[in-house]
């Protein structure tokens, strides 16, 4: 019985000797930027403030508000495109297409740059951002998907749950950051925006999009936008997915839209 029991403790002490010496990388060879823990979670509701006119043929990649005007990234082969937009109207004012061969994602604007990812061809295009005039391109090895910026690094998401941190003008990684809900991992992190320090992200394929702490990874809250499209602007229409935020700083206004929607909507954040 002696030996026994000596056997079963030398057996919990490897077991717990192997718990506390874990890899600085998980399995994939991602740097662990926080541990998993479970932390209080906000779930958020909204309130529409205004609705707009919003081009219905649009298969809306990216959205960012600058500077009076809402610019956009669609998608699909063959009807990708960069446009400026007027708020009031809905209306294109300027309009560049890509090549058919590529499938516009993401877009961000820093240092007056309009920057513009695909999807699977891995090039990022530059414009400047008055004349949408090309000021080169710049490759990198993920999908792209959601785009935005901290006023520092590029944030670019790829459909997983990692998040890179890119230098704003060699396009270089910086570092990833991997989002989680507690011990849950989120993945299909879709379009990005940058707001008051948060990174929000729509999830592909849900009404949801999550407030992330970008220091950590860690989700800070949901915001459930079900029902924001209503079933009369459904009616007759090929409408897709929840997709697209932009957030107007000077007025803290916050836009929302979807693939193919014909509405945007200014609405208002309201815990639950």
């Amino acid at each position: 019985m002696l030996i026994f029991n000596f056997v079963i403790l030398i057996h919990l002490s490897v077991l717990i000797g192997c718990g506390c010496s874990r890899s600085a990388s998980d399995a994939n060879g991602v740097p662990s930027t926080q541990s998993s823990s479970v932390h209080e979670v906000l779930n958020y509701g909204y309130e529409i403030v205004k609705k707009y006119d919003h081009d219905p043929d649009a298969f809306t990649q990216g959205l960012v508000y600058f500077d009076g005007y809402l610019y956009e990234g669609t998608g699909l082969y063959g009807y990708s495109s960069l446009r400026k937009v007027d708020l009031a109207t809905g209306k294109v004012v300027k309009q560049h297409d890509l090549p058919t061969r590529y499938f516009g994602e993401g877009i961000t604007v820093f240092n007056n740059r309009l920057l513009q990812l695909t999807w699977q061809k891995g090039l990022m295009f530059a414009y400047e951002i008055d004349s949408f005039e090309s000021l080169g391109q710049y490759s990198y090895d993920t999908e792209g998907w959601g785009f935005t910026n901290d006023g520092t690094n590029l944030i670019v998401s790829d459909g997983t749950e990692i998040l890179y941190f890119r230098d704003p003008y060699s396009f270089e990684e910086i570092r990833r950051l991997r989002v989680v809900d507690g011990y849950r991992v989120i993945k299909n992190l879709n379009e990005l925006e940058f707001i008051e320090g948060e990174i929000w992200a729509n999830v592909w394929q849900t009404d949801r999009i999550a407030r992330i702490n970008p220091n950590n990874g860690n989700v800070k809250g949901w915001i459930n936008l079900a029902g924001l499209l209503s079933d009369d602007d459904r009616k007759g229409r090929r409408v897709d997915v929840l997709n697209g935020i932009a957030f107007d700083q000077s007025s803290q206004r916050i836009f929302v839209t979807g693939k193919c929607w014909p509405v945007l909507y200014e609405i208002k954040i309201i815990e639950q």
